[in-house]
């Protein structure tokens, strides 16, 4: 019963005619709805629709939730999930902006039993009691520059599709129509990001160059939120150096992001 309100609920809010406000937030703010073909745009505006319907905004440190902070948050975490038959991040609850980086209480562990506590600046986060965290002015630049290879509100959502099976190891849920198909993915997917995991570790202590981000480095949890904003801003150059976890990215996000680039990125 539960499921049936749920749905009628979506159909009404998709149902809602899209603003026009909403649209030119958009086409000044986000550089890939306007590359997205008619029917693009129509299923990012559904997704925008139901995000907003469902979640809440809260902002901290005197940060003011304005519709455009909304929509362009909304419209960049539904942009991880067009093409694919999945719920809107269904674990999520509420959205907290700060104006800019701000502090949270982080530890160090030394040994087994002391930890340091001390306050670390961060951009963004995501828990998996239902909240993502996320700095404003990061958000506005990461959605201005389509090109560079960063993007906070890619980054924390990658991370909340990884928390869906309420595990943050790299793994997000991987659908699959038979139990046999299912283990054939996960294995794929283990053994991929696996060794591009350990080969961006290896990069990283020689000091070479790499097209992902060396904070992919960090644990695979953060290899996948990384990797994900690579594929999307950088797909030439991650499909060029990577091929193998290009095409594990494109069959789990259901996209071709090289489609949405300027000639020439």
């Amino acid at each position: 019963m539960f499921g049936f309100f749920k749905r009628r609920r979506r159909e009404q809010l998709k149902a809602q005619p899209f603003p026009t406000a909403w649209q030119d937030i958009l086409l000044r703010r986000f550089p890939f709805y306007e590359r997205l073909d008619p029917a693009g745009r129509e299923a990012l505006e559904d997704l925008i629709q139901i995000f907003l319907g469902e979640k809440v905004f809260e902002g901290c440190a005197g940060q003011e939730i304005t519709d455009e902070v909304r929509v362009l948050i909304a419209a960049q975490a539904c942009f991880l999930l067009l093409n694919r038959e999945v719920e809107c991040y269904p674990n999520l609850k509420t959205v907290l902006v700060y104006p800019s980086a701000y502090f949270a209480k982080g530890g160090t562990r030394h040994g087994d039993q002391h930890v340091e506590h001390h306050q670390q600046g961060r951009l963004g986060e995501s828990w998996d009691a239902g909240v993502v965290v996320l700095a404003w002015d990061a958000t506005l630049s990461g959605a201005a520059n389509a090109a560079d290879g960063h993007n906070l509100v890619y980054h924390e959502f990658a991370h909340q599709l990884d928390q869906e099976d309420g595990r943050a190891d790299g793994a997000p849920e991987l659908p699959a129509a038979s139990w046999r198909e299912r283990q054939a993915r996960y294995q794929a997917w283990g053994r991929i990001l696996g060794e591009e995991y350990r080969e961006l570790q290896e990069a990283i202590e020689k000091g070479r160059k790499t097209v992902i981000d060396d904070y992919g480095g960090s644990d695979p949890a953060e290899f996948f939120a990384v990797a994900t904003e690579c594929f999307f801003e950088k797909p030439r150059q991650m499909r060029k150096n990577h091929p193998a976890l290009y095409e594990e990215l494109k069959k789990f996000y259901q996209q071709e992001p090289e489609a949405y680039l300027k000639p020439g990125n």
